[in-house]
């Protein structure tokens, strides 16, 4: 396996600045609440040990992976909607235009008094989250849509449901997919909140109860399986986006 400059380049700083933390932290010159990584790795390993985390990464997984679904799944179709037809636009505009700026966050007590502290009040708090950049992304993205294209496909006979489906839907696509990465992003920040002020389980917890013990090791180890999982999310994204927008040559 060939190591070519670029690689070297990327990974150097990384590497440095993890060794010089190490060096740093054994020698007792930082702060306490800069834990080392080597006792970051200790931290890992007693709660891969133990079993503490994977019941958490479990509830967090859960939690994610249903309410980023269940907000994507109905910004596309909304956001489509509204794309598509007046009527809806003109309903939703407002509305989303008023909550959009609000903090997600800010209703998570909403939630928990609808909903209780349990699974059922994150994900809908995700959900509620992620609905509004991907509704916007699918929004601007149909009404961006090449009128040309449109009318080409329309004078050669093509059905509305071809239109949509062949001509608006591909067009669409990049600009719906980045909407869908935010809402991925928006997912992982509400997540982390709902956790940490109202849940028995979760990612957000554990870092809550490290907290309370002052165990930074433990707070650092937990928010690195929070960047991995994070990471591997973004990869899948990649992958699902480059097999359906295999055409658009722009995308990494």
């Amino acid at each position: 396996m060939r190591v070519n400059s670029a690689t070297v380049q990327n990974w150097l700083l990384p590497v440095a600045t993890l060794l010089a933390w190490e060096v740093l932290g054994r020698a007792g010159i930082l702060p306490r609440y800069l834990s080392s990584p080597g006792a970051i790795l200790v931290a890992l390993w007693e709660l891969a040990e133990t079993g503490e985390l994977f019941v958490a990464l479990a509830a967090s997984l859960y939690r994610v992976a249903v309410g980023f679904t269940l907000g994507t799944v109905a910004g596309i179709i909304v956001g489509l909607g509204a794309g598509l037809i007046p009527g809806v636009r003109h309903f939703f505009d407002p509305l989303v235009a008023f909550l959009y700026a609000i903090p997600k966050v800010a209703f998570l007590p909403i939630f928990l008094l609808l909903f209780g502290l349990g699974h059922a009040s994150k994900i809908s708090i995700i959900a509620f989250s992620g609905f509004f950049p991907v509704f916007v992304a699918s929004r601007h993205a149909v009404l961006a849509v090449n009128k040309l294209l449109v009318w080409s496909a329309r004078n050669m006979g093509a059905p509305p449901r071809t239109i949509f489906l062949r001509v608006i839907v591909p067009a669409a696509a990049p600009q719906l997919f980045a909407g869908i990465r935010i809402g991925l992003a928006h997912a992982f920040v509400v997540l982390f909140a709902a956790e940490l002020i109202g849940s028995k389980a979760g990612l957000g917890n554990m870092i809550l109860e490290a907290n309370f013990q002052f165990d930074v090791a433990r707070i650092f180890a937990v928010l690195v399986i929070l960047g991995v999982f994070g990471v591997v999310l973004s990869q899948l994204m990649n992958a699902v986006q480059n097999r359906f927008l295999f055409w658009n040559k722009g995308l990494t």
